[in-house]
């Protein structure tokens, strides 16, 4: 007799094929990945919006694991208890695997891709990459406050210890229901208490904000500079096409003196409408006039120009970079202008990080507006994601955790910050190091915290039972030897990367082996 599924909704599609269900998962995890890409966007501007502050440290952390957390919480909150038991599995494999994912090979790529010289005293010397890939010549520094957050992050384990101990301990059921209240409870203060310490010490939130605004402002040139075609500025053969850059100036300069003024740059950003940077737009212009004006009489004249713009061409051509259409060629164009205007905001001290000055409604609108979208995507498509999960797990006798905890963290909201995450840190400096790890380890808490709260509530309300043992001395163990690690210490030298890597796969080695030599679960 065929299989059944049923659908999500009683209208969204659904198979009990493998290929089928693992389109469904790309789709569906697809969705959620949007939903909360508007949520990490909507969270940023509210941070941008508001600077750091009581409402900022409380809700921007909580913002972030929004997807995961509605994730947990459906994968049992339906259907018999029975049922509930078995799906389960999927929300642990996620809240499991996206913090392992974070802490080794996310970890570790921004080692290597951050990489430069370490010098004598066993510091990374910003913007120098002579040595190659010496694994012990050669890493990436951090500053010490980031070891701050690494060790926020080593506690937020304590609630997995919590839980864990009764079941290696052999005790009852309502020993283990007590064990999970206590987790839980646990799980929730420490989440509160690490908003509070945000609130309590700013320069978390400052760092956060200098890292969001290195994220707008890239963002917001991708975006514009796709959208508005001006002219052709490669001829078919690859060269600059001087005519095409040449109409580029004109339209630049509206008083047709042949020189470009400030206030002609100024207009042409705020024709571009730079929403996202409205507040960075005579930065954008410095950092213009740095770049363009060579005879530095504060006027970019037509030669300047054309010879400025060739060189960014050249630039590209020397990356590798195809034929471009003028909306490409414009995108690298602006890259240039915000490059100086990047080193320079992230050379930046924390505290000198503040909230936009006099933000207009639609800045608000469009913050609450995209965090009410990602919201309702998030709550929307985590069940089907969940039934599909389940669907693929009975097709392939594979333990849904297994598939969650692998695919998951892939199609959900782990794909946009890593991406991210590397084109920060690939700016080899120990600001910039510093930004990407500290994001890591704050997420990583959030999730260890509120995410597991979360679940925890799940298992106790449903009296569902602890069967996840050693998933958690799973995410104990990464968790431990990267906080520790990050805890005392600021450098990280490149073979650090090597010992991350291995813990992904040794990771699924310990829970298989947990489960099905030991019995743990």
């Amino acid at each position: 007799m065929a299989m059944m599924c049923q659908q999500s909704y009683g209208f969204l599609p659904c198979t009990t094929t493998v290929l089928g269900n693992l389109f469904l998962i790309l789709t569906y995890g697809f969705l959620m990945y949007k939903g909360a890409t508007y949520l990490s966007h909507g969270s940023e501007l509210l941070l941008e919006i508001m600077g750091p502050g009581l409402v900022a440290g409380l809700l921007v952390p909580i913002l972030g694991v929004i997807p995961e957390a509605l994730t947990v919480l459906v994968s049992g909150l339906s259907g018999s208890r029975d049922t509930a038991q078995s799906q389960v599995l999927t929300g642990m494999g996620l809240l499991a695997g996206s913090t392992v994912f974070l802490l080794t090979l996310l970890w570790g790529t921004c080692v290597v891709v951050g990489k430069c010289d370490l010098g004598p005293n066993h510091d990374g010397l910003d913007l120098t990459n002579t040595k190659g890939f010496s694994l012990t010549g050669t890493g990436v520094s951090t500053d010490p406050r980031t070891t701050n957050l690494a060790r926020i992050m080593a506690i937020s384990v304590i609630p997995f210890i919590i839980v864990g101990l009764p079941n290696m301990m052999k005790m009852t059921h309502h020993g283990q229901r007590l064990a999970v209240l206590m987790a839980l409870i646990v799980s929730f203060l420490l989440a509160l208490f690490y908003c509070l310490y945000q609130v309590a010490h700013p320069w978390v939130q400052e760092r956060r904000l200098a890292y969001v605004k290195h994220k707008l402002v890239i963002a917001a040139i991708l975006r514009h500079a796709q959208m508005h075609a001006l002219g052709q500025l490669i001829s078919d053969d690859g060269t600059p096409n001087e005519d095409g850059i040449r109409k580029l100036f004109c339209i630049i300069d509206m008083d047709e003196s042949r020189t470009l003024s400030r206030a002609e740059l100024h207009a042409f950003i705020v024709g571009i409408n730079f929403e996202d940077i409205k507040s960075d737009r005579m930065d954008a212009v410095d950092s213009f006039m740095a770049e363009f004006d060579e005879s530095r009489n504060d006027t970019v004249e037509e030669g300047e120009f054309v010879c400025g713009m060739k060189r960014c061409i050249h630039k590209a051509k020397s990356s590798s970079m195809k034929k471009k259409s003028s909306s490409k060629v414009l995108l690298f164009f602006f890259l240039q202008i915000v490059k100086q205007e990047h080193d320079e905001l992230l050379d930046k001290p924390d505290e000198e990080e503040r909230r936009m000055e006099n933000p207009d409604g639609w800045f608000i609108a469009k913050a609450v507006g995209l965090l009410l979208l990602g919201t309702a995507m998030a709550a929307l498509f985590a069940d089907p994601l969940v039934d599909a999960v389940q669907n693929i797990s009975n097709a392939t006798r594979v333990p849904p955790f297994f598939i969650s905890f692998v695919i998951l963290p892939l199609v959900t909201n782990s794909i946009g910050e890593p991406v991210f995450s590397l084109m920060c840190v690939s700016n080899k400096r120990q600001r910039t190091a510093s930004l990407t790890f500290s994001e890591l380890y704050s997420g990583v808490a959030m999730k260890n915290t509120l995410c597991l709260g979360v679940f925890l509530s799940l298992i106790y309300v449903r009296d569902l039972r602890w069967e996840f043992s050693s998933e958690m001395l799973m995410v104990v163990l990464v968790c431990v030897v990267v906080g520790l690690l990050a805890s005392f210490r600021t450098t990280f030298p490149l073979w650090t990367c090597l010992v991350a890597y291995a813990m992904y796969p040794l990771s699924l080695v310990v829970v298989y082996v947990l489960d099905h030599v030991f019995h743990w679960s």
